[in-house]
């Protein structure tokens, strides 16, 4: 689990292919301290596992699933990437509750400081709402505006500096995750629509 808050951008090093997808190094300063292999960290926004660390570089393994939802498989060498280490039991939560399963990919419309447009594909559009948080390359944003197939996000000067969304142009592709909420509620309304109604029953005297 996730806020949202970046706390470093990080630097690809080296990308290798692996049997079932590829492998990256990642360099990191601070959110690299302490971790040992095994630990959490969100690269983009998605959570991925450290399998071996080398000084101030980490590894990860992406299988062929997730680099097919992210745009992790569009990385290249010296690329920047968002980094956050895995939400503590002890640690404020400024952003909000982020999961690290990227939903999908989104694709910049315009990008004119502070507002960045995206446009997102319809099977997440349920799950966004004016004023709501999304995720977008692991930040915690609020939605702005929000039209059938687009929404928009003000950038405060801060997460402009401190994040790879400075580097976005129109065309590039963002990775979203939905807020955790909006996904449990969309499920649980899917559900309940399968449900068999009183009326359907007494209809068929089932009941």
């Amino acid at each position: 689990m996730f806020t949202g808050i970046i706390q470093e951008i990080g630097k690809v090093k080296k990308i290798e292919k692996g049997s079932h997808g590829l492998s990256f190094e990642i360099e990191s300063n601070i959110v690299i301290k302490d971790k040992k292999i095994g630990d959490s960290i969100s690269v983009n926004g998605a959570c991925l596992t450290v399998v071996e660390i080398n000084n101030n570089k980490f590894k990860f393994d992406v299988i062929e699933e997730t680099l097919a939802k992210t745009n992790l498989k569009n990385l290249q060498i010296d690329d920047e990437v968002n980094l956050e280490s895995a939400l503590k039991f002890n640690q404020g939560i400024d952003g909000h509750l982020v999961q690290g399963h990227i939903d999908c990919e989104g694709v910049v419309e315009k990008f004119e400081n502070p507002i960045l447009t995206i446009k997102f594909p319809s099977e997440i559009a349920e799950c966004l709402a004016f004023k709501g948080s999304i995720t977008v390359n692991g930040v915690s944003l609020t939605i702005s505006d929000l039209q059938l197939d687009n929404f928009s996000v003000s950038l405060i000067p801060h997460t402009i500096k401190s994040t790879n969304l400075k580097n976005l142009k129109k065309g590039h592709k963002v990775n979203l995750e939905i807020d955790l909420i909006a996904r449990y509620l969309k499920n649980m309304l899917e559900k309940k629509d399968q449900e068999a109604k009183y009326e359907f029953l007494k209809e068929r005297n089932l009941i």
